[in-house]
């Protein structure tokens, strides 16, 4: 398969201390890729080595086919990014802003060129302000403009949504979707996992330097997380607490109130405790499911990986 990236075995060293560990991950044409972690994880540092703002001191970074040591010029015409907050000269309109950067680009970029993208990011009524009246969430999708403008096949977007109100993260997801149905690959690194959970097609996470795990987002949050929340509303919650606590379920619960129960456990003690409560006379009448969410698959790797360190 040909992948919009290929990040092989990639490590960053600063003396004796290693910030990245030997990564290696694929993103597939077309598809929004997410890296996520805590601060201080290695996200930017892998970014900045793909994008090539910082030496690598082992790996490989392969764009479109093209090897970022020996096909440098041809690797870097493939991409786009945005690393934090994207500058423009303020006192200059969203247009000629664009326009300067186009005047400096490698390859001719034509007026029709940049008016497709200008209409891409939804700025055409704004194009011709100044950007010192634009949002930051405006300010955001002119960057977004500016890196696609020499149609690259990849676009690298370093926590994109800081700053951002909801409205504003809500449309820069959709464009973010619109562009990965148009055929270009998107590199997302965050830390706002309910954000990631909903505009990623797939993730790795980082931890210390280190991918300790990635899949698609749908196998992760849906088939992976052992534990679940479970509410179980009830006729009586005083003999539901009452066989709980009998069958040594009470420490499984989240809360309560006067019709309903809540517990985090695994799919097999649903049934064992619907069927006691049907034993003691207890009338079941909703058991639900809360749909996990990456934020629960995000704590369970790196907690798990935190108790295999203490053993």
């Amino acid at each position: 398969m040909s992948y919009a990236l290929e990040v092989r075995n990639l490590t960053k060293k600063i003396g004796s201390k290693t910030i990245v560990n030997d990564v290696s991950f694929s993103v597939e044409k077309g598809e929004i890729f997410g890296l996520l972690g805590p601060n201080g994880a290695g996200k930017t540092t892998i970014i900045r080595m793909i994008v090539n703002l910082i030496n690598r001191s082992g790996g490989s970074v392969i764009i479109n086919e093209h090897n970022l040591d020996s096909s440098f010029k041809s690797a870097m015409s493939e991409m786009g990014a945005i690393v934090e907050n994207p500058e423009f000269y303020k006192y200059m309109s969203g247009y000629k802003n664009i326009k300067h950067y186009a005047n400096m680009a490698t390859k001719k970029i034509t007026e029709e060129r940049i008016q497709e993208m200008v209409r891409l990011v939804g700025l055409e009524g704004a194009i011709n302000n100044k950007v010192k009246t634009y949002s930051l969430g405006m300010r955001q999708r002119l960057g977004v403009a500016q890196a696609l403008l020499h149609e690259p096949s990849l676009l690298i977007l370093d926590e994109p949504t800081n700053g951002l109100d909801p409205q504003g993260i809500r449309e820069f997801r959709d464009y973010l979707r619109l562009l990965a149905n148009n055929g270009i690959s998107v590199v997302v690194s965050s830390h706002l996992l309910s954000e990631m959970q909903l505009m990623c097609d797939r993730f790795a996470i980082i931890e210390k330097g280190e991918l300790i795990h990635i899949s698609t987002m749908n196998e992760s949050v849906e088939t992976e997380v052992a534990l679940r929340e479970y509410v179980f509303e009830v006729s009586n919650i005083k003999s539901t607490m009452e066989v709980l606590e009998k069958h040594n379920f009470a420490d499984m619960v989240v809360k309560k109130d006067e019709t309903s129960v809540s517990l985090t456990v695994v799919k097999e003690d649903v049934a064992k405790i619907n069927r006691l409560l049907v034993e003691h006379d207890v009338d079941v009448y909703i058991i639900q499911m809360i749909k996990a969410t990456l934020e629960d698959r995000f704590l369970e790797l790196t907690n798990k990986d935190k108790k295999e360190q203490m053993t």
